[in-house]
């Protein structure tokens, strides 16, 4: 008779899931015993870390990833990147051990109480099997759940004396559909409502990425000769930036957007909420004689949309069956032509952002994955590198500090298992740093080709900006003395180097970035604030 770990390993070896994620711990022990040889386990040393790794990885390798994580307490290390894996629809199978069954009842030491209930709400599914037998077949529901539109990551609590007890009989692998497509009345009825429009806009969001309709959502906006903007805080790259009809990026405020929307009858957003918001501006949230459509594989974004009519779907099926029901359209008005971004100062010091991210582009060609968590200087990182290609950009769709360095490193560990070896650059700001720089030790014991970027300009820069536009002076720990970036990465491990000056960084980043290896480049820009709107 099978064990419950026999029969699990089976199971995940027939959904192709042999890389576990995670930071082992007293009850986890029990499932990780004779590790089997065609299983890969990648240690973090902390649980956030654990989750924003797997993150990266399913992302980059497009499937889901196991994450193993210490009972309770681990699932509360980790559940700031959780959070933003459901955001970011990351089918993650998040498992962590639970105490023996024989003590449940008496809440011993790292019993994770009321498991179930610890990940909600930002879980889609959460569940402690009642019989050591059910786990295998556990793990297949998970696998369904978290597969299904929308994507993302899904919890079970497993005992740490299931493992040993015997089944008889195998989990059942079952296959399910991972697109949901278009109602076909609804989406004639859309089709209507966009040949009728005297001068449509397209809004653009993640979900096209995830689906892999780039061409399609190329083909949807040539169609309509229509401007492409991307969503606010658009986790993803969605439409490639250099195309003529790509507009620039939708602001994050209600007033903002609907000023931006103006000129427009009908706005059509496809993978994205409507919208994303933050700071909160007044304002109404579409022009006047404006209406707009979604199209979202996310029921709950339709049902939170403060505006609009809604169409769950998968952006690809939509987008290829929408399309032969248009009429071509001759460009209504011209795409305002972008402002040419400031060129490289080699010679002040300390060098700009744009500098930094110019030299960055230069270096980096065509061939590389970009990430990003350096939040006030965003701007400056998107006007000096244009995303031509898809599945080059990620970011957080959740807004949380800390999950973007260890998922620098997931996405590296998928480049190098998928054979794409393309060298992973992540821009992150020194605030940022701090908050997973344990994701180094992977990095570096995995020998991953990853490049960190850290923008040094001692503060929280982004929440300076906060406080002008919210007229909060005098607010306390935005300053950020005494970081030493350069010292905390040696001590994983990954080659360090301070630049102070633009050349000095130039050459440094070219190295980084041609020979391999985990690098991190400390370098130190101009501390100048922005308006936080644009």
């Amino acid at each position: 008779m099978p064990t419950v770990r026999d029969a699990t390993y089976d199971l995940l070896r027939q959904l192709g899931l042999t890389t576990i994620v995670g930071n082992p711990g007293s009850t986890e022990e029990t499932f990780l015993q004779d590790f089997p040889d065609d299983f890969q386990y990648v240690l973090a040393l902390q649980e956030a870390s654990v989750a924003g790794i797997a993150d990266g990885l399913s992302q980059g390798l497009r499937k889901p990833v196991i994450v193993n994580i210490h009972t309770g307490a681990g699932l509360g290390n980790a559940m700031g990147c959780i959070l933003t894996a459901y955001q970011n629809k990351t089918p993650l199978i998040v498992t962590a051990g639970q105490q023996t069954r024989n003590m449940l009842l008496l809440e011993p030491l790292l019993t994770n109480i009321k498991s179930e209930m610890m990940p909600l709400p930002w879980v889609k599914w959460s569940y402690e099997p009642s019989r050591p037998e059910d786990v295998p077949a556990a793990f297949m529901r998970a696998y369904a759940m978290a597969v299904q539109q929308p994507c993302g990551p899904v919890f079970l609590s497993l005992p740490l004396d299931d493992w040993d007890k015997e089944v008889d009989a195998p989990a059942e692998v079952r296959t399910v559909s991972h697109r949901i497509a278009a109602d076909p009345a609804r989406l004639d009825a859309f089709a209507k409502r966009i040949n009728d429009a005297k001068n449509p806009v397209l809004v653009y969001g993640s979900d096209i990425a995830r689906s892999e309709a780039w061409e399609a959502g190329i083909r949807f906006a040539e169609t309509l000769s229509a401007p492409v903007l991307t969503a606010p805080f658009a986790e993803r790259t969605p439409f490639p930036e250099s195309h003529p009809l790509h507009a620039g990026t939708l602001p994050a405020a209600i007033g903002p957007v609907c000023k931006r929307l103006e000129g427009h009858d009908l706005v059509i957003v496809v993978g994205a909420p409507v919208f994303r918001y933050y700071p909160y501006v007044a304002g109404d949230y579409l022009p006047k004689g404006s209406s707009l459509l979604q199209v979202t594989d996310d029921p709950d974004m339709a049902g939170k949309a403060p505006v609009g009519d809604s169409l769950i779907s998968d952006s690809k099926l939509f987008l290829e069956a929408i399309v032969p029901k248009l009429n071509q359209r001759t460009a209504s008005e011209t795409v305002a032509a972008k402002e040419t971004p400031p060129a490289a100062d080699l010679d002040t010091t300390p060098p700009t952002p744009d500098t930094i991210y110019a030299i960055m582009r230069e270096v980096m060609g065509e061939a590389y994955v970009l990430v990003e968590e350096s939040p006030s200087n965003v701007i400056e990182l998107e006007r000096q590198i244009p995303i031509n290609t898809p599945d080059t950009f990620y970011t957080f769709a959740s807004g949380g500090l800390g999950w973007d360095m260890p998922a620098a490193v997931g996405l590296a560990l998928a480049e190098r298992n998928s054979g794409r070896n393309r060298p992973v650059v992540a821009a992150i700001g020194d605030g940022s740093f701090q908050y997973s720089v344990q994701s180094l030790y992977t990095a570096v014991q995995q020998k991953l080709h990853v490049v960190f970027v850290v923008m040094c300009n001692a503060e929280y820069a982004i929440l300076k900006e906060f406080a002008e536009l919210e007229e909060t002076p005098n607010v306390p720990g935005l300053d950020l003395p005494g970081l030493d970036i350069v010292s905390l990465a040696k001590g994983y491990g990954a080659r360090t180097h301070r630049a102070e000056t633009a050349r000095d960084f130039e050459a440094a980043f070219d190295s980084a970035f041609k020979e391999g290896g985990t690098t991190v480049i400390a370098v130190e820009i101009s501390p100048k604030l922005r308006s936080l709107l644009g």
